[in-house]
């Protein structure tokens, strides 16, 4: 196996991790509802919907705005660090 091929093999690997990361961003944040996001006090549903669906879109199509593919990949991890851990803290009593 050539440096070449390794190389090529990681970057699909990463590829995929990326793209199962944003996917996964995005389908959580289509699982709580719009009233959840404000008692959080979080950017609202629609807005975190439509930066990671953008997110998944461009990562599919990947036409080499790779700079906007990290960005959105970023928007992602912090959805997954902030937003989803203080979206679900909050339980229905």
């Amino acid at each position: 196996m050539g440096i070449f091929e390794a190389e090529s093999y990681v970057s699909l690997l990463v590829y995929f991790g990326v793209l199962a990361t944003v996917i996964f961003a995005f389908v959580n944040s289509l699982l709580y509802s719009a009233e959840s996001y404000e008692a959080a006090g979080k950017l609202t549903k629609p807005a975190w919907c439509t930066i990671l669906g953008l997110g998944v879109v461009l990562q599919f199509v990947s036409i080499g705005l790779f700079i906007v593919q990290i960005a959105l990949f970023i928007a992602a991890l912090v959805y997954l660090a902030d937003v989803r851990p203080a979206l679900g803290s909050l339980r229905r009593r």
